[in-house]
């Protein structure tokens, strides 16, 4: 009997794990400019550069809205807030960040 429902979570685990898999599909940032360090550490700046307005300017809107920067300067902004002046004030500010060539927001408003 234990056989048989080991068995069974081990099947229902391995046909669940691809659909986990692919329900987040990479971003274009995919963190592959990581093994170099001189980007990485310009991106992590340019990222802590824009959380620490956002916290300064509201903490609590700081804590749904999850900031990313990939090698070439683009902010890929996701999360929620609670009113739609709540993200265009997070994307104005990573916009007038130095160093942030461009802003990807996908900021939904909380229902």
């Amino acid at each position: 009997m234990k056989f048989r429902l080991a068995t069974m979570c081990f099947v229902l685990g391995a046909a669940v794990a691809p659909v986990a898999f692919a329900a987040d599909p990479p971003r274009a940032d995919s963190d592959t400019d990581r093994n170099k360090p001189a980007t990485f550490v310009k991106d992590s700046a340019i990222t802590t550069k824009i959380k620490t307005k956002l916290a300064a300017e509201s903490p609590a809107t700081m804590a749904m809205i999850h900031v990313d920067t990939d090698k070439d300067g683009v902010v890929w902004m996701s999360g929620t807030a609670k009113t739609q002046q709540d993200v265009d004030k997070a994307v104005s500010i990573a916009k007038n960040t130095e160093g942030v060539k461009s802003v990807k927001n996908d900021v939904k408003v909380q229902k």
